[in-house]
């Protein structure tokens, strides 16, 4: 996947398009990743221990990940995504900058 847990990214189709946020989670054998503050559901929560009142909770739902670009760290800009070998390690550049998207 081109997209890490804590990238910041841009949403590029779909209901939530133009919207930016941090990746929260990744799953890779689906596709999918999970970003704060997009594609946001409402999910019926019955009374439990941790949650007495029960109730409608809002919260984020999975998209897929050909839907997101990470956000160049030079620029701001939405940007593909590139791989280069350095010091025996393969590191993720911004396409648009050249910029290392790894930390």
């Amino acid at each position: 996947m081109h997209v890490k847990k804590g990238d910041s990214v841009k949403v590029i189709s779909g209901k939530d398009k133009g919207k930016e946020g941090t990746i929260l989670e990744a799953y890779p054998s689906k596709d999918r990743v999970l970003v704060e503050g997009v594609n946001m559901v409402k999910k019926h929560a019955k009374p439990s221990q941790a949650n007495p009142q029960g109730g409608i909770l809002n919260q984020e739902a999975a998209i897929h990940v050909s839907n997101v670009l990470p956000i160049d760290p030079k620029t701001g800009e939405p940007t593909r995504v590139g791989y280069k070998v350095e010091n025996g390690k393969k590191i993720r550049i911004a396409k648009k900058s050249g910029e290392a998207l790894d930390k």
